[in-house]
């Protein structure tokens, strides 16, 4: 996988003030209020909304009640990359999209099977592409 590489003032071109916020300065939406936080039944993929990089397939969407779009698994293994968070004073492992190293949010061990995890993700940081 080729590696995005931009300026900020690029990203600040391509993202609004909100995206950019979330994506490059690793913001978070408030609960509850995200485009993409209430589970549908649209099929597709939520591409990194900085590069377009497919990171979350509909099929492993669910309602986690966390009020913020959750997946049980990436797209692609390769396609995020999960570093360790030790900001706000606690331990969690951060998930950023692995071609451009835009932040996306959080993973955590409480998901439901088949793998036991919540991939807790900003809709800021995501662009849906319905399947045709």
């Amino acid at each position: 996988m080729s590696k995005v590489n931009k300026s900020e003032e690029e990203w600040k071109e391509i993202l609004n003030d909100e995206e950019y916020h979330i994506c490059r300065e690793k913001g978070t939406e408030c609960a509850f209020t995200g485009e993409y936080w209430q589970c549908t039944d649209d099929e597709g993929t939520y591409q990194c909304r900085a590069c377009r990089e497919p990171l979350f397939n509909s099929e492993t969407k669910y309602d986690s009640g966390s009020g913020w779009p959750s997946f049980f698994m990436p797209a692609n293994k390769e396609g995020v990359t999960e570093i360790e968070d030790t900001s706000l004073g606690m331990a969690r492992t951060e998930v950023v999209c692995s071609k451009c190293e835009s932040h996306l949010g959080h993973v955590f061990n409480d998901g439901p099977e088949p793998t036991g995890l919540r991939y807790c993700i900003n809709s800021a940081s995501l662009e849906f592409v319905e399947s045709k």
